[in-house]
């Protein structure tokens, strides 16, 4: 059994590898086509049926690139396509989801207290989320295709604050964020995937038939390009999100997911605007940064509202407190089963990313950890397993919080 466990650690851990290498060339290769795009100059004498030039320095050479808006007058010899960047990020990424979040149901993906359901029927709804939003978000694209693109982006915002309202009704926090992130990933490679290549293949075949191909095609192709430029940004914090639990384990954590996807449209705005010699627009910048504000006070807004004592940044021996004899129960009954130099919970070989909490010395030392993943946020028990209570959470955020204020005060 501990091969066995070894070599599935070492295979979540290479299907990660290779997602993260993958999202690296899917997201390298759609920024520098929106920024070539953008930055096209027209001038006199350009081919027929050119809409635009850029000269490129890179590698001790030059570019000289031209887009032809619909097609070139006849098919050129060679084409490269840009696609399996995005089908390969996908495809590990989901891979990824079935490895952690679907063998491991029963820690990452259901919380009993949130929705109590078997682990198939939980894999299930997982599935179905990822479909759903990708054939809602189709539906709507079709719907107003050339009517408002600003209505539609902000219907498709609409949308995706419900979705990230109704994942976390669904699963744990930190599967909702990571469900969010896959949802808007599968969104963009389905535009990829659906869209995008068969448009493409559709002029193709129109210049190989000697036929003048449809502007339209081209046109809904950039549409869905231009989506997939804005969501990226949001995506990436998504998947990053389940090593932070303030992000995701807060009561406000769908507000959170919500907010980001804004700061990721300011963020692209300001480089889109820059790369379209449109100004610098770098306004979106600071409010950028007062939504960041507001989203870290919105993962301690229940201890604001409350009035509870500001948390102190100091750390200390934390054995030395009254409350500690209650949190060592607490922690000893509730977390050390996971995190012991021999773990006794079934399916877990040793102490998840080495920390261990099964003594006075490693308890303390771990304080920050266990007030922030247990205290502050609910990312740990993972699904609550242990069944810890309010009130001992509420005790862990007491120990933490005193013993700092005390040394502070000194």
């Amino acid at each position: 059994m501990l091969d066995l466990a070894i070599f599935w650690d070492w295979l979540a851990f290479a299907v990660r590898w290779l997602h993260v290498v993958t999202g690296i060339a899917w997201i390298g290769s759609s920024f520098y086509f929106i920024a070539l795009d953008l930055g096209l100059r027209q001038r006199p004498g350009l081919p027929a049926g050119a809409f635009g030039e850029e000269w490129q320095v890179h590698g001790g050479g030059f570019y000289h690139i031209q887009k032809y808006l619909v097609a070139p007058s006849e098919m050129p010899e060679h084409l490269t396509w840009f696609k399996w960047e995005s089908y390969a990020t996908w495809l590990s990424g989901f891979a990824m989801l079935a490895i952690v979040y679907y063998a491991g149901a029963s820690l990452f993906l259901i919380d009993p207290i949130v929705l109590d359901v078997s682990v198939p029927v939980g894999i299930f709804i997982s599935i179905c989320c990822l479909a759903g939003g990708w054939i809602v978000y189709d539906l709507l694209c079709r719907w107003l295709i050339g009517r408002s693109d600003t209505g539609l982006m902000i219907l498709l915002y609409g949308v995706l604050v419900f979705i990230a309202w109704g994942l976390t009704h669904l699963f744990t926090g930190r599967a909702a964020f990571l469900h969010l992130g896959a949802i808007t990933a599968t969104i963009m490679s389905a535009n990829v995937f659906m869209v995008i290549i068969p448009n493409q293949k559709i002029v193709v075949a129109d210049l190989i038939a000697g036929r003048k191909p449809d502007p339209k095609y081209g046109k809904i192709a950039k549409q869905r390009s231009l989506h997939n430029n804005y969501l990226t940004l949001p995506v990436l914090f998504l998947m990053l999100s389940n090593h932070y639990p303030l992000a995701f384990g807060t009561e406000f954590n769908w507000v959170i997911a919500s907010l980001v996807f804004l700061i990721g449209v300011l963020i692209r705005h300001y480089f889109n605007t820059h790369h379209a010699r449109k100004g610098n627009p770098t306004w979106t910048w600071l409010l950028a940064g007062i939504l960041f504000i507001i989203i870290m006070w919105l993962s301690t807004v229940p201890k604001v509202l409350t009035g509870e004592p500001k948390v102190s940044a100091a750390n200390t021996v934390f054995t030395a407190s009254a409350d500690f004899p209650k949190v060592r129960d607490t922690v000893l009954g509730r977390c050390s089963m996971c995190h012991a130099a021999e773990p006794s919970y079934e399916g877990i070989y040793h102490a998840p990313k080495g920390v261990m909490l099964d003594t006075d010395a490693r308890i303390a030392a771990h304080a920050r950890e266990i007030y922030l993943q247990a205290g502050r946020s609910h990312a740990m028990p993972p699904a609550n397993v242990t069944q810890i209570t309010d009130e001992e959470r509420a005790l862990l955020v007491q120990w933490y919080e005193g013993t700092g204020q005390k040394v502070a005060a000194k």
